[in-house]
């Protein structure tokens, strides 16, 4: 039987994604130099992995989909990996 989630954690998630969607709305109109990159990506991240633990429910399930997850990350770092030495062989 699924795990019912109580609804305030969505709205809380909710809130969280909308303060982080201002955040990067924010940093978007100011000048890090470049560290604007490094706050974009940060937030991104971060605002992935709320989505991935709360909606997609990986947090509260099972090893297996833990598991499914963590392949998952590991297949699209390899896939940055192979891009990036693709990219830095070219001229």
């Amino acid at each position: 039987m699924e795990k019912v989630v109580d609804p305030k954690i969505y709205f809380r998630t909710c809130i969280a994604l909308l303060a982080l969607l201002a955040l990067t709305w924010i940093t978007a109109y100011v000048d890090l130099g470049p560290f604007n990159l490094i706050a974009a990506l940060a937030i991104a991240i971060t605002k992935g992995i709320l989505i991935a633990l709360f909606f997609m429910h990986i947090k509260g399930s099972s090893r297996l989909l833990h598991l499914a997850a963590l392949a998952g990350v590991m297949w699209l770092l390899i896939l940055i990996a192979l891009t990036l030495a693709d990219y830095a062989t070219r001229r």
